[in-house]
């Protein structure tokens, strides 16, 4: 099979590769699209090691292994890859743990599936395991329950806004830039949601923030807050509004220089990353003290497949995409162009079968 190797100068090597073979609870599909993210281009430079850094899986199951009873060959699914593990996205096949393998509905592209499993988990692992005290989409709150979102427009901003459409979480108080007019098509003003533009500078951000949260009738408190960006200062300016008691911010990248010692310790903070829902992540601090079975593994399982369930019955989608010309061969401009931050509320998805060598693939 063909596969993609992305240096640490984000150039790209072809390869031909064996398929891989699923170990016991493994799915192999194969890639009829696959997506991408800014980290496929940040660890090959950060940890100065090549491989295949893609994740997001869109295709039809080709084998699984002897423990996966929800999948066999032939169906369509989107699919979360273990990150820095053998078989990414970035190949004719890829693997993926069963328990972060979906099933997607007909009328769903394989471009749209591609742009979720990553980007979409990381929103939902944000909003319910890190936030704490935010409900789930199954029993949304009743009463109004303010969110700040830096980063609106990224596709986990995006995401983050769906779900928390779905939680009735409002009013939302979203950052965002170019994407702005995106963002716009995404929250309900009716229920106090606003957009504010990062453009006009940190002061005019800040005192648009106080502002936002004054206008919102909430007490002039806001207790949660989502960084998507988590650079520039972006938590920093988020805090300015935050509560001071029971405030909490999670982010998606450690903390920014620009932020340190400026964000009250009493404001609660913690890191997102997608990779705790992989089978060998570490177990949260209420697992180890409780002897709990179930944990962040076991929520991605969940929402994996609530996530597939929206697609069916159609209320949750996929963020945009663009197609990048090319298949695997256009993988390399597409991560410069994330590090350029030349993206803006749009995912670069690649179709392997326009990939040089790579025959067409028909799918059911």
């Amino acid at each position: 099979m063909k596969e993609a190797i992305v240096q640490p100068d984000l150039k790209v090597n072809i390869i031909d590769s064996e398929i891989p073979i699923p170990k016991d609870d493994e799915v192999i599909v194969k890639v009829v699209v696959s997506g991408s993210n800014p980290k496929d281009w940040k660890l090959p430079q950060w940890h100065n090691k090549a491989h295949n850094s893609g994740d997001d899986i869109a295709g039809v199951v080709h084998q699984v292994g002897r423990n996966v009873y929800e999948f066999k060959p032939g169906n369509r699914v989107a699919a979360f890859h273990e990150l820095m593990k053998p078989g990414g996205s970035f190949a004719e096949y890829a693997v993926s743990p069963a328990h972060t393998t979906f099933h997607i509905p007909k009328h769903t592209s394989f471009e749209e599936a591609a742009a979720l499993p990553l980007a979409a988990m990381t929103a939902a692992l944000g909003l319910y395991q890190r936030l704490e005290g935010l409900p789930l989409p199954w029993h949304p709150t009743t009463k109004p329950t303010p969110l700040i979102i830096y980063g609106a427009a990224t596709a986990v901003g995006a995401y983050a806004i769906k779900l928390a459409q779905l939680s009735n979480i409002h009013p939302l108080i979203c950052i965002a830039g170019r994407g702005i007019p995106f963002v716009e098509s995404l929250i309900n003003p009716a229920k106090g949601d606003v957009i504010l533009d990062y453009r006009s500078g940190d002061s005019k951000l800040v005192s648009d923030l106080k502002t936002a949260v004054d206008k919102a009738e909430i007490g002039g408190k806001v207790q949660y807050a989502f960084d998507a960006v988590s650079e520039h200062g972006s938590s920093r300016h988020i805090s300015q509004v935050l509560d001071h008691q029971t405030g909490q911010i999670t982010r998606v990248l450690p903390e920014d220089e620009k932020d340190q010692g400026d964000i009250p310790k009493s404001v609660r903070q913690s890191m997102t990353h997608v990779f705790a829902v992989q089978p060998d992540a570490d177990k949260q601090q209420f697992q180890k003290e409780t002897g709990s079975k179930t944990g962040n593994t076991e929520f991605g399982y969940v929402m994996f497949r609530f996530f597939g369930r929206g697609l069916a019955e159609g209320w949750f989608r996929g963020h945009p995409t663009e197609v990048v010309p090319g298949g695997l061969g256009g993988i390399s401009g597409a991560l410069r162009n994330l590090k350029e931050g030349k993206a803006s509320a749009v995912k670069y998805v690649f179709r392997l079968e326009e990939t040089e060598g790579v025959e067409r693939y028909r799918t059911n």
